[in-house]
């Protein structure tokens, strides 16, 4: 996930949190704040009418015209005790005048006359029709909700946008940077502390990086240079060597294996150093080529190869695989997984081929499966093949690896396959 959108869903959620919260208690703040008002009246008419009362004066009408009730009526003392002198609640009361119910706050007080006598004053008082001012504040607050919850999401994108604009410059120079082409220079002017130390420290980093691989490409060109030239010359010395008739069988068969020996460690020595030089970029002649044609040039040079074990190539071109990729890797991948096939196919074994506009893959009949987990490992031969170095599939894996192609492997029903795909 996008720093941003962790950033905003960890906003939302706050505010989500938060906001609820707010309107819960502003709801519970108003109807707190209503209801005391309406209280105070109450008390204040309960009271004239207790004085009234107790004074022995004339007790004015129930209903004074303003919806305000009262009843008054005497209680046991055992009533009195038991229940709480002075309570409040809601109702709903029937109002003569209206012939209909509506909403009242009810004060229920219990008090004693000077004779001793408990009396029980119920006063009615018409309030506000809650549901209606729930559903009101309701939507007022969902809007103000909504309201506030996208202003404040919308200001903190755009200042998050505008603060870690450095960042995204500084990652899309990273993205576009290569060791092997002129990039750039770095253009990401800040006044923020930090930002000028990641783009101090990335830099710094970037030129350790390209003198580490001037020194990497001078090393490969010397040891590419110094390191065949002794090997063909022991070669050549051997061949020559073997040439004397004054050898014995034992010790043409010695030097034989010694030759032997060489041609694989100048095999080695190639591969690793195109394994150098694929990983440190530096082939760069960058175009779409078409695999099918390269495979079916190299597997006409191939079917000779094959012959000596009668083995059949089957060819399906269900379309045509093209990708950007340097031309002489293309060729190392496809003429090194043609040599593994013919490694591990048995005896009068078939070949199979199959292109799609996306991918290709190349399958062979094989004795066992090998270790997927291992397989594109440098120097895993799994059984030991003659002649092979152990580098072929290391060489395919990271051709793939720098040309965006994915490459797996599968053994399915003894056959060994192996899948490129874009």
């Amino acid at each position: 996930m996008k720093l941003f959108k962790l950033a905003m869903w960890r906003m939302a959620a706050a505010m989500v949190v938060i906001l609820t919260a707010w309107a819960a208690f502003f709801y519970m703040a108003v109807m707190e704040e209503v209801n005391d008002e309406v209280d105070d009246s109450l008390e204040d008419y309960a009271e004239t009418l207790m004085i009234r009362s107790l004074s022995g004066e004339e007790m004015p009408s129930s209903s004074n015209g303003s919806n305000n009730q009262y009843y008054l009526y005497e209680v046991t003392a055992e009533y009195a005790n038991r229940y709480p002198h002075i309570t409040y609640h809601d109702e709903m009361v029937y109002v003569a005048e209206k012939e209909e119910y509506e909403p009242a706050r009810v004060l229920i007080q219990i008090f004693q006359a000077d004779d001793g006598i408990y009396h029980e004053l119920v006063v009615y008082t018409p309030t506000i029709e809650k549901q209606d001012l729930q559903r009101a504040m309701l939507g007022w607050i969902v809007f103000l909700y909504v309201l506030l919850f996208l202003a404040i999401l919308s200001v903190n994108a755009w200042v998050f946008r505008r603060n870690m604009k450095p960042l995204y410059v500084l990652l899309e120079w990273l993205d576009n940077y290569r060791l092997d082409s002129h990039s750039k220079p770095l253009e990401n002017p800040t006044r923020v502390t930090e930002f000028q130390t990641l783009n101090e420290a990335v830099l710094r980093s970037m030129e350790r990086s390209e003198a580490l691989y001037e020194q990497q490409k001078l090393f490969i060109g010397n040891a590419s240079h110094e390191m065949q030239t002794p090997l063909a010359i022991c070669r050549n010395r051997l061949e020559m060597l073997m040439e004397d008739e004054t050898l014995t069988e034992k010790q043409l068969e010695e030097l034989a294996k010694t030759h032997q020996t060489l041609e694989n460690l100048t095999r080695m020595n190639k591969s690793l150093l195109m394994l150098c030089k694929i990983e440190n970029h530096q082939f760069v002649d960058v175009r779409s080529v078409c695999l099918n044609e390269l495979m079916a040039h190299y597997l006409d040079t191939y079917q000779e190869v094959y012959g000596y074990k009668r083995i059949r190539v089957q060819m399906d071109e269900q379309g045509s695989f093209r990708t950007d990729i340097s031309e002489s890797l293309a060729i190392v991948l496809v003429t090194n997984l043609l040599k593994n096939a013919f490694v591990h196919s048995v005896e009068d074994g078939e070949i199979r081929i199959l292109f799609t506009e996306s991918a290709f893959s190349i399958s062979n009949e094989g004795e066992g499966a090998l270790d997927a987990n291992r397989i594109f490992e440098r120097f895993y031969q799994g059984a030991k093949k003659e002649g092979s170095t152990g580098l072929g599939l290391a060489l395919v894996k990271s051709i793939c690896r720098v040309s965006q192609l994915e490459i797996s492997y599968a053994f399915e029903e003894g056959r060994h396959i192996f899948s490129v795909k874009k």
